[in-house]
């Protein structure tokens, strides 16, 4: 097969900070349109798992006992493995919306039980939780693409800070669980820091080291980062006083 037949083959499959200006402005469009996309969907299948009859027993099932959410919590990083391969495939784009799609939805799983017992306070408490983590979610994210598109800044140099962090995170996620204890809100800060440099590293990346073709695999990385941002926001303001 010739190049100009495979659009993902090399050459034209080149670096977007390498490609032409309106070839590099189309990725990026791309890549934050699917964000979009995905967060859309992500709501719109929250509201309806939330709303389904039977939720609280699906919340049950996925916490009860000591290592159940162990369990779950090594069933979504399998999953976000092979979604992640997908969407990363050169060759096929339909795998690589399928590896975004399976990603969404496993993300809208595991949302579930935080998002229910968000509601749970809400409703006995009188307080706000989701609305102000969305917004704040929003807020940083903002800020953090900002602050990116407009230094040009490559912070590729945080992948061996990022890397130990995640791996220092869920060490402490699996002795809290089996150990039966709450990390507690400096450990909610510190994930939300780690969350933050994820940010900027997913969004260099766009600019810097994501080739052209690669717009969905950027946007699931982005959305990964989003949504744990969203998670430990979530966290912060059900632990608040």
């Amino acid at each position: 097969m010739s190049y100009s037949e495979n659009p993902y083959a090399a050459p034209r499959y080149t670096f977007a900070a390498q490609a032409a200006v309106n070839e590099r402005a189309d990725f990026i469009a791309k890549t934050y349109a699917h964000l979009a996309g995905a967060i859309g969907v992500f709501v719109l299948l929250e509201t309806i798992l939330l709303n389904m009859a039977g939720v609280g027993d699906l919340v049950g099932m996925m916490m009860v006992g000591q290592y159940s959410w162990l369990v779950v919590i090594g069933l979504f990083m399998a999953v976000s493995w092979i979604a992640n391969s997908w969407a990363l495939s050169a060759v096929s784009p339909g795998k690589q919306y399928a590896g975004l799609g399976l990603y969404v939805v496993a993300q809208a799983v595991i949302f579930v039980p935080l998002l229910y017992i968000a509601q749970q306070i809400e409703a006995a408490r009188g307080m706000s939780i989701v609305m102000p983590a969305t917004i704040c979610t929003v807020g940083l994210f903002t800020m953090l693409t900002v602050i990116v598109f407009v230094t040009r800044k490559d912070f590729s140099f945080l992948r061996s800070i990022l890397i130990f962090g995640g791996f220092a995170a869920m060490g402490l996620i699996v002795v809290a669980i089996i150990g039966g204890f709450a990390l507690g809100p400096i450990f909610i800060y510190a994930m939300i820091a780690l969350c933050c440099g994820y940010i900027l590293y997913d969004t260099s990346n766009v600019l810097h080291h994501y080739r052209i073709g690669q717009h969905v695999a950027a946007s699931l990385a982005l959305f990964a980062s989003v949504a744990l941002l969203f998670w430990y926001l979530v966290l912060l303001f059900m632990n608040r006083d």
